[in-house]
C-alpha cells in the first residue's frame, strides 16, 4: 500500500486533499490518507461504466482464476493485512487474524460459486398457447457498484462487497472507512496483481460530501453499504441506484430455564466484550428467565471479569480500545444516563481514554438508550423475564432486528423462536454475533434492506433476464 494514494483507474493516484490516520490504541500517527476530489469520483465512476460490456464479457473462468489468486495473495500476505486491522481499527491481533483467513474465505466462496451460479429453464409450455415455447433465464451484472465499507471489519466487510462483484463481472467502487483504509486499498493491489481488470476494483477513501456524490450518483446501478442506520437511510433516500444496506441493531439473547448456562454464559461474554464490543450483531441485551436469572449472572459476570482488556497488539487482549474519543465518551454518556434513570451497574470500571471497561447493567429502564439504541461499546445490560414467551416479546420491542441468539434445549423453544422473533438470523445455543460468511445476512426493520453472503450478494449485484423462444 503507498502512502497518501488511492487506487484509481487500476494505479495508485495522488489527491490534492490529504487525512491524517491515527492508531486507536495511542493516538500515534500512522500515516496519510488521500482523500478523492470530486473529480476523481467521476472518473472513477465513468471508468467503471466504460468497462461494463468488457466485465461482463469475460469468461467464468478467468473470474475464478482471478478470484483465487487473489485468495492467494490474502494468504501470502496474511501477516500485513493482520497488522494493518490491528494498527488502524485497534482491532485484537488474535481477531484480526480470524477476520483476514474470514476474508480469504469469501473469495475462495465466490470462485466456488461460479461453478453453481448460471439459470435456470422455466417450463412455459404447461399453458397449451405456450406449446414450442421454451424460457431461459439468467443473470447479468446489473452495472456499476459501489461499497461502502465499515471500519469494524475493514477488510471482510469489504470482501463481502468486492468477492461477489467480480464473480458476477460488475465493476466495484470502494469508499474504505476513514479510520481503516488500508486493507481495502491493500486488497486492490492484490486484485491487479491477481489480473484484475483495472476498471474491476477501484478504491476512494474520501470525505463524507464526496462520498454521498459516489453513492448517489446516477451511474451507479447497485449501492452496497455497512455503516450506521442514521447515515444509511439518509442515503436510500437520495440514492437511485438499488441499494442494500447492512446497518446496526441491539442485538439480544434469550437464555430459557433449561440451557446450559455455562456456555451460555461463555458465549454471552465474549460476544459482548470482544473487540469492545464494535460488532453490529455483538450481544447488547440478555433476557434470562427468572428461575436461573442469579445462577447465570454470576456465570456471566465471572467470564466478563475474566475479559482481557488492553493492548489491542497484544496476542491475549480480547477487549481492546473503542475507535475514537468521541465514540468513547458517548458510551459512557449513556451509560450515566441508564444509571441516572435507575440502572445498575454490576460490572465496570473507570475510562483509560479509549479503553473501557466491560460493563454489564441491571434494571435498566426501557427508555435508556443503551436499552433502545446500538451502544457500539463493551457494554452489556440483562433483564429478568417470567417466562420462555415473554422473553422473545421482549427482543421483539426492539426497532433493529439483526440477530438473536437463543439457549435452549426445548424443541419447542426453537420452533417458537424461529416463527416470532422479527429478526434476520435466530442462532440457537449461540450468541447473535456469530456469522457463516457463506450463509445468507442481513436485517429486517430498522437493521435494514437486502442480504449478503457471498451467493446473496452475487444475486444482488445482477439482474434476471429472461429469454422466450418460439421453437415450432
Amino acid at each position: 500500500m503507498d502512502d497518501g494514494r488511492l487506487w484509481l483507474q487500476g494505479a495508485w493516484v495522488e489527491s490534492p486533499e490529504m487525512a491524517q490516520l491515527h492508531a486507536p490504541w495511542d493516538g500515534r500517527l500512522l500515516g496519510r490518507v488521500a482523500q478523492a476530489s470530486p473529480a476523481q469520483v467521476q472518473a472513477a465512476l465513468d471508468f467503471a461504466v466504460e468497462a461494463r460490456p468488457r466485465l461482463q464479457a469475460q469468461s467464468a473462468f478467468r473470474r475464478r482464476a482471478i478470484l483465487e489468486d487473489i485468495a492467494a495473495g490474502l494468504t501470502a500476505r496474511a501477516s500485513e493485512f493482520e497488522e494493518l486491522i490491528c494498527q488502524q481499527a485497534g482491532k485484537p491481533r488474535t481477531l484480526a487474524r480470524v477476520e483476514v483467513r474470514r476474508a480469504t474465505e469469501v473469495f475462495r466462496l465466490a470462485a466456488a460459486e461460479l461453478s453453481r451460479f448460471g439459470g435456470s429453464v422455466v417450463p412455459v409450455d404447461l399453458d397449451a398457447a405456450s406449446a414450442g415455447v421454451e424460457c431461459e433465464v439468467r443473470r447479468f451484472p446489473a452495472g456499476v457498484v459501489v461499497g461502502i465499507v465499515p471500519f469494524n471489519f475493514p477488510l471482510n466487510l469489504g470482501a463481502h462487497k468486492v468477492a461477489p462483484a467480480l464473480a458476477v463481472g460488475a465493476p466495484i467502487v470502494v469508499k474504505p472507512p476513514p479510520q481503516a483504509p488500508g486493507p481495502q486499498l491493500l486488497l486492490a493491489e492484490l486484485a491487479h496483481a491477481a489480473g484484475a481488470d483495472a476498471a474491476a476494483l477501484q478504491v476512494l477513501p474520501c470525505a463524507n460530501a464526496v462520498a454521498e456524490q459516489l453513492a448517489t450518483s446516477p451511474k451507479v446501478r447497485v449501492l452496497s453499504f455497512t455503516g450506521s442506520a442514521a447515515v444509511g437511510w439518509a442515503l436510500k433516500q437520495k440514492a437511485a441506484a438499488r441499494v442494500l444496506l447492512e446497518l446496526g441493531g441491539n442485538a439480544a439473547a434469550l437464555v430459557a430455564a433449561d440451557a446450559d448456562l455455562d456456555w451460555a454464559a461463555e458465549r454471552c461474554a465474549t460476544a459482548g466484550f470482544g473487540y469492545a464490543g464494535q460488532v453490529c450483531i455483538k450481544v447488547q441485551r440478555i433476557y434470562v428467565e427468572r428461575p436461573v436469572y442469579a445462577d447465570f449472572l454470576l456465570r456471566f459476570l465471572a467470564r466478563a471479569r475474566a475479559i482481557p482488556t488492553g493492548d489491542p497488539a497484544l496476542e491475549a487482549t480480547v477487549c481492546g480500545p473503542v475507535i475514537d474519543d468521541r465514540s468513547a465518551e458517548r458510551i459512557c454518556t449513556w451509560v450515566d444516563e441508564a444509571v441516572g434513570l435507575g440502572a445498575k451497574v454490576l460490572l465496570g470500571g473507570p475510562r483509560r481514554g479509549r479503553l473501557l471497561a466491560p460493563t454489564v447493567l441491571a434494571d435498566v429502564p426501557a427508555q435508556a438508550r443503551v436499552a433502545r439504541e446500538e451502544v457500539f461499546g463493551p457494554v452489556v445490560a440483562v433483564w429478568p423475564v417470567d417466562s420462555f414467551e415473554a422473553g422473545l416479546s421482549a427482543i421483539n420491542t426492539s426497532a433493529y432486528g439483526l440477530q438473536a441468539g437463543v439457549f435452549t434445549r426445548s424443541l419447542g423453544h426453537v420452533r417458537a423462536a424461529f416463527h416470532q422473533l422479527e429478526v434476520g438470523g435466530v442462532l440457537i445455543n449461540e450468541a447473535p454475533n456469530y456469522r457463516s460468511d457463506n450463509a445468507p445476512y442481513g436485517g429486517v426493520k430498522a437493521s435494514g434492506l437486502g442480504r449478503e453472503g457471498v451467493r446473496s450478494a452475487m444475486e444482488e449485484f445482477t439482474e434476471e433476464r429472461l429469454l422466450v423462444t418460439r421453437v415450432r
